[in-house]
């Protein structure tokens, strides 16, 4: 087969060249590629994702079969051939032709013969040489693994693997076929199912949502009639939550496609909020609120199961601007409560710099204080209730049934 018959392994290509050269995220690259079947798309999602999930190993696999570093986009070619034959099944004459091929259309063919050979030693030695490398550990960059202290071996290792589907359902809907339903209500599908394929999908039914990512909206337990703000919203999971319990719910976002996004899944799932398109920390209801759902921007460092690239995209500089973005967000979310009203702020980060520091430096300057969670709030999951009762989870949590996502959240009052 060659790479024409094949257009996943260019379009793969484009999507690690937009990763390492560009630093974009892979879900924005994947949004601008040409037109492409859906299953090629998906494809060539899925091969970048194993690269970037899997890219310190690649590299210690290949090394020893390369007499010098070669070019940036040779190797990248390497790469994706190497996760071809070592981590997605290809066979070994399909796995070098088309890394032969790749190279050829991308305008590498000086160095096709070099990619021949190593590929070939790849499709050889490569198994025993993985078997033998510390993936979890190759695979994490140094700031990250020392970030995560005692817990980093067992995040890393889960963070190998592709990431379950998990959905919200609506009030009322069945679980869909094949399913399991997790201990806190969320429902789960095997990676790589094609949620638009799932029956009630048009109908509405569910929502994509991590399982970690639909707790902070129920530990806000806003009631029917509540006037409640969303901020930061798209693409939309909280916001839905919020109104499907019968909450007024008025979504900010700043990012206008985003906000889209926001509306068309909300009309999808029949549910009314009231979308705005601003600055969350300088909108101002007309009158205060009952609660607020702050998720706030973050290094998203707790979703790198699902987004891989975050990894080699984040820098520890990174932290030091989302933190100062993160305190004038919690600022303008307490201005906006009433006397008593609820705030839970979360974060899909794994960086305690994003975490309870920051609801540490709150308290000492807002007029808020910690409402503890209890375990029994957070059922199959009461390890993720912190001793002073904030939320916590990670990738290593609930091996036997796929991991979930990394969270914090903390639930805070007006005094």
């Amino acid at each position: 087969m060659s790479d024409s018959d094949d257009p996943t392994r260019q379009a793969a290509f484009d999507l690690l060249c937009a990763v390492f050269e560009r630093h974009r995220p892979l879900e924005e690259a994947l949004d601008a590629l040409p037109a492409m079947d859906p299953r090629d798309r998906a494809a060539a999602h899925r091969l970048a994702a194993a690269v970037l999930r899997r890219a310190g190993t690649l590299d210690a696999v290949l090394a020893p079969f390369l007499r010098k570093t070669p070019p940036e986009r040779v190797r990248l070619v390497l790469r994706l051939g190497a996760a071809g034959l070592l981590l997605l099944g290809t066979p070994a004459h399909a796995g070098v032709g088309t890394g032969v091929d790749l190279a050829r259309r991308v305008g590498l063919a000086p160095f096709s013969g070099l990619i021949n050979a190593v590929l070939r030693r790849v499709a050889e030695a490569g198994p025993a040489a993985l078997a033998a490398l510390d993936g979890p550990r190759l695979d994490t960059p140094d700031w990250l693994w020392e970030s995560w202290g005692a817990d980093a071996r067992e995040i890393a290792t889960a963070q190998q693997e592709e990431a379950p589907i998990d959905l919200t359902l609506a009030p009322g809907a069945a679980l869909p076929e094949g399913a399991i339903l997790l201990p806190t209500g969320s429902a789960r599908l095997p990676a790589g199912t094609r949620v638009a394929e799932i029956a009630g999908y048009d109908e509405g039914k569910f929502w994509v949502q991590d399982a970690a990512a639909a707790l902070p909206a129920r530990l806000l337990g806003v009631r029917p009639g509540e006037r409640v703000a969303d901020l930061c919203a798209a693409p939309g999971g909280k916001t839905a939550q919020l109104a499907a319990a019968g909450a007024q719910v008025t979504a900010i976002e700043r990012d206008r496609k985003r906000l889209d996004r926001l509306r068309q899944n909300l009309l999808r799932l029949k549910l009314n909020a009231t979308t705005i398109a601003a600055d969350a920390g300088a909108w101002q209801p007309d009158a205060p609120l009952d609660a607020v759902l702050l998720d706030a921007p973050c290094s998203a460092t707790g979703t790198i199961r699902r987004h891989p690239d975050v990894r080699w995209l984040k820098r520890p500089s990174d932290i030091t601007a989302m933190i100062a973005q993160q305190d004038r967000l919690l600022d303008a979310a307490c201005a906006m409560l009433r006397p008593g009203g609820r705030l839970v702020y979360a974060v899909c980060s794994l960086q305690p710099e994003e975490g309870r520091a920051r609801i540490f430096a709150a308290i000492d300057r807002l007029p808020l204080r910690v409402v503890p969670l209890r375990p029994e709030e957070l059922p199959g999951l009461e390890a993720a209730c912190t001793p002073d009762g904030y939320l916590r989870t990670h990738a290593g949590m609930w091996p036997e049934l796929g991991g979930i996502d990394g969270f914090f959240a903390a639930r805070l009052i007006r005094a």
